[in-house]
């Protein structure tokens, strides 16, 4: 039994990722500014009130976790570029070495102007750049702490079906992919915290 330590946990892929843990019989530990949106019930989950971008929060709720699996937004503000310094020194001050995040396919490498990532491209569908700019803030941040990250890039990102059936690519989006459903966004995210295939990686994922 593992203990994994949840930050987004009252989101769509957060709450998979509450629900996965406990089906497979490890301790879920989340923080969450309220508490009153985690519906799910378990003597093996751990409820913490708290804010990400309060380093003690984050510290204390990292104690004695193997793994920090994290679903966090933009939050419309700057919470993403905030939390990934506290985030890094919480899993140094417990020994935490795994991180696996859900990120935005924006920021992918781009294939038709290499220099850039998508969503400084004429890849990018989107007009408004703000989120995928805050991403990309938490990327770099995260890319040098020296911890063993993976980030998972999805696109459009509809409620569907665990089909288990996706293409992944490392640092790219799989060509032409246009969506992928959280519950196999999710799936595919909890699998890296047992593998080391994808250390140090954005990864693409999409039908």
């Amino acid at each position: 039994m593992k203990r994994i330590l949840i930050l987004g946990a009252t989101g769509r892929v957060g709450q998979q990722w509450v629900a996965q843990a406990l089906d497979d019989g490890h301790e879920a530990i989340v923080l969450v500014r309220d508490p009153r949106k985690l519906t799910i019930v378990s003597d093996r989950l751990t409820v913490l009130q708290g804010d990400v971008t309060n380093p003690q929060d984050l510290i204390h709720a990292a104690k004695r976790t193997d793994a920090i699996l994290s679903a966090l937004s933009t939050d419309g503000g700057t919470v993403l570029s905030q939390c990934a310094p506290l985030l890094i020194e919480a899993m140094r001050q417990n020994h935490i070495r795994r991180l696996v995040t859900v990120g935005t396919a924006g920021i992918l490498n781009s294939r038709t102007e290499p220099m850039l990532l998508r969503y400084q491209s004429n890849e990018s569908r989107r007009t408004l750049t703000r989120a995928a700019e805050e991403h990309h803030q938490f990327y770099k941040q995260i890319a040098h702490s020296g911890l063993d990250w993976t980030i998972v890039c999805p696109t459009y990102l509809p409620d569907g079906e665990h089909t288990g059936i996706y293409r992944v690519l490392r640092d790219y989006l799989p060509a032409d992919g246009l969506q992928i459903s959280v519950q196999d966004t999710a799936a595919f995210a909890y699998k890296q915290l047992f593998s080391a295939e994808y250390n140090g990686s954005r990864v693409g994922i999409a039908y």
